[in-house]
C-alpha cells in the first residue's frame, strides 16, 4: 500500500489580521509547517497553532523564511549563506522551544517562499539551511523540492529528508515551479488538483506546462492553506487519496 504525507503551510495569520483554515485544514493533513514570524505569524498564532496540531495529532514542523513581512516571504533576498544559516536557526530554535514546552516534538523544517525557490538551485544556501537544522537536532526532516538541491544538501549533511511535490503548483519542463509571476502558475480548480496529486502518488510524474512528463518522486504532498480552495482542496484530496488505498502519514513517522 503506498503512503503519503499530506502537508500544510499554516499559522500565517498575524496580529488582528487572519488567514486560512487552520483549525479546519488539520482534520485532513499529517503534518503542519508552521510560519515562525519572518513571513509571517507571531507568537500567539504559533502557540495556537502547536496546540490544535498537537490535538489533532499532526506532526509540526517549522517554516522558517527570509527576513520579509512585507513581501511574505515570498522576495529573493541576496543573503549570504552565513546569513541564511543565522536566520534559519533563530526561526527553527524558537519553534522547537515552543513545541517542548508545550509537550510536543518538532518533527521537520521546511524552509518558505523564496528561501525555499533558492534553496532548491543554491548548494551553498541549501548546505547553510542543513546544516542550521542538523545543529538544533540531527533527528529533524527536512522537506524540500523532490529532487533539488536541498535533498541534496541534507543527505550529505546526514539529515533525513522528505521530496516534496505541489498539489497547487504548475510545474516546468526542468522540474522546477512555474513562479508565482505567471499567470499559470497556480491550479484553481479541484478536478485538476486531484488529478496531479494522483499521478504524483501513483506514476512519480507531473504534466509540465508544455505537456511533457516531468519525473517527481515525492513522499510529502503541499496543500498550501492560504488559497480560497484550500479547504476544498484538502477534502477532494484526502477522500480521492483513501479511496485509492493511499496511507496518509508523516514521514518517518515511527522514528524518535
Amino acid at each position: 500500500m503506498a503512503t503519503i504525507d499530506l502537508n500544510a503551510d499554516l499559522g500565517e495569520s498575524f496580529g488582528a489580521w487572519t488567514m486560512g483554515h487552520d483549525e479546519a485544514l488539520l482534520r485532513y493533513v499529517s503534518a503542519v509547517n508552521l510560519a515562525c514570524g519572518f513571513h509571517a505569524g507571531d507568537p500567539h498564532t504559533l502557540r495556537k497553532g502547536i496546540v490544535q496540531a498537537l490535538a489533532h495529532n499532526v506532526a509540526i514542523g517549522a517554516h522558517p523564511s527570509y527576513p520579509d513581512l512585507l513581501g511574505f516571504g515570498r522576495r529573493d533576498m541576496a543573503l549570504t549563506p552565513d546569513e541564511v544559516f543565522d536566520c534559519v536557526l533563530y526561526q527553527v530554535a524558537a519553534v522547537k522551544g515552543m513545541c517542548e514546552a508545550l509537550g510536543g516534538r518538532l518533527h521537520h523544517v521546511k524552509p518558505h517562499g523564496a528561501l525555499y525557490n533558492r534553496a532548491a538551485r543554491d548548494a551553498a544556501v541549501a548546505a547553510a539551511i542543513a546544516d542550521a537544522v542538523r545543529r538544533i537536532d540531527d533527528r529533524l526532516v527536512l522537506y524540500g523540492l523532490a529532487g533539488s538541491c536541498l535533498m541534496t544538501e541534507g543527505t550529505a549533511a546526514g539529515l533525513r529528508t522528505a521530496g516534496e511535490a505541489f498539489a497547487d503548483r504548475r510545474y516546468g519542463p526542468d522540474g522546477t515551479l512555474v513562479p508565482r509571476s505567471q499567470p499559470d502558475a497556480l491550479i484553481t480548480t479541484t478536478d485538476e488538483a486531484v488529478a496531479q496529486v494522483r499521478r504524483i502518488v501513483h506514476q512519480q510524474q507531473v504534466v509540465a506546462g508544455d505537456g511533457s512528463l516531468v519525473s517527481v518522486r515525492a513522499t510529502t504532498l503541499c496543500l498550501h492553506g492560504d488559497g480560497p480552495q484550500a479547504l476544498a482542496f484538502a477534502q477532494a484530496i484526502r477522500q480521492a487519496l483513501e479511496a485509492d488505498g493511499v496511507s496518509i502519514a508523516p514521514p518517518y513517522a515511527a522514528a524518535p
